[in-house]
């Protein structure tokens, strides 16, 4: 037998199974197994609270490391912008004076 002929039949299973699964999927049976896997969350989320405790009070803190980040960050950037004009300041002094050979 050549493929010529399993050609047609497997085609038509993989056509029959998908649309069996998705008459299945649709019924009771898929919601069952949604809820389920929906399930899976709320079990990991406990589980996670119970370990690391509560994710707001994480959140919160983090949050508050954040913002102090920022306000460090702005700061060093004041510093650098300062530091640059000085040192535009100075290569400019040195341009102007008389003498200097560039």
């Amino acid at each position: 037998m050549d493929a010529s002929f399993w050609a047609p039949a497997v085609t038509f299973s993989i056509i029959t199974l998908t649309i069996g699964t998705v008459f299945v999927l649709r019924g009771p049976v898929g919601q069952a197994l949604g809820q389920w896997i929906e399930g899976w969350s709320h079990t990991e989320a406990k589980w996670i609270e119970g370990h690391y405790g509560a994710p707001g009070v994480e959140v919160a803190e983090l949050r508050v490391e954040v913002e102090e980040l920022r306000h460090q960050l702005t700061d060093v950037q004041e510093r650098l912008d300062s530091a640059e004009r000085l040192l535009a300041r100075q290569r400019d002094a040195e341009r102007l004076r008389p003498g200097a050979a560039s």
